[in-house]
């Protein structure tokens, strides 16, 4: 898959033969213009397995994409890796060959006491510490959500009796020092508590690594995204229930199928 000779562009954007895309290895044709996005590589099975069919079409490096049908919806998913770079990496390829729409699917820590280990959060925007997206654009440049994918969001955990709380993210750039936690051997920074307290007065809810950069790169892509998200812990309370992972997995897939019949309701009226 590798080989030399199969690389037939250049430096600035390669590609192996037939558009297969470096770091996803996944060519036009092999994916749903819906993506859900899990960090975990392990969890794209999780989600495919709930579907009516899927298949596998990429596996390379921390990426995993499989592709199928769900009550009549074309859907895929695919892993990105943890952090911003990978992310954009794995979005880059994937909106080459035809992706529209993305939900990111992860785990959290909520950081307000009212989140509860077991609840889903929506993002509505994110707070940029994710290291990746100023790359792309300004910092001044807001990471918002699409208001249809988190209305689709908010409709598939109302329909499914789940616990949610819509809000801001904070993308952080580090699982550890960057969310406020002790680095190898207790190191740590006086600025980690300031920029915990600070998120927290400024109604921030949750920690998580990707969203930023996801929601910066559809909006300067002009594509549609959004996130919802585990809670596994709180770290006011200092509570952690690794769990709910399954019911993020079918709010995300419950709401790329709300989205679709939105599509088509649009597209009978003849509106955009």
């Amino acid at each position: 898959m590798g080989d030399k000779k199969n690389w037939v562009s250049a430096a600035d954007r390669p590609e192996l033969e037939g558009n297969l895309q470096y770091h996803i290895r996944c060519k036009p044709g092999d994916i749903a213009d819906i993506v859900l996005l899990p960090g975990d590589p392990e969890r794209v099975p999780k989600m495919s397995e709930t579907w009516d069919e899927f298949k596998e079409v990429g596996r390379n490096r921390e990426h995993v994409t499989h592709t199928g049908k769900i009550r009549g919806i074309d859907i895929s998913a695919c892993s990105t890796g943890a952090g911003g770079g990978s992310t954009a990496s794995a979005m880059e390829g994937l909106a080459t060959i035809g992706a529209k729409t993305f939900i990111r699917v992860g785990t959290t820590s909520g950081i307000q006491p009212h989140i509860k280990p077991g609840d889903l959060i929506i993002s509505s925007g994110a707070v940029r510490y994710d290291g990746t997206s100023e790359n792309y654009v300004s910092l001044n440049y807001p990471a918002v959500a699409d208001y249809e994918v988190v209305a689709s969001l908010v409709e598939a955990c109302e329909r499914l009796g789940y616990t949610y709380h819509v809000g801001i993210t904070a993308t952080a750039a580090s699982f550890f020092c960057g969310q406020n936690r002790d680095g190898f051997g207790g190191y740590r920074q006086s600025w980690f508590q300031s920029r915990y307290e600070d998120l927290r007065a400024a109604n921030v809810v949750n920690y998580e690594m990707e969203a930023a950069t996801v929601l910066i790169l559809s909006s300067l892509f002009k594509l549609k995204a959004g996130a919802i998200f585990a809670v596994i812990g709180n770290r006011v309370t200092n509570e952690f229930a690794y769990g709910g992972i399954e019911k993020s997995i079918a709010a995300a897939t419950e709401a790329a199928i709300i989205l679709k019949g939105w599509e088509k309701l649009k597209k009978e009226n003849n509106k955009q």
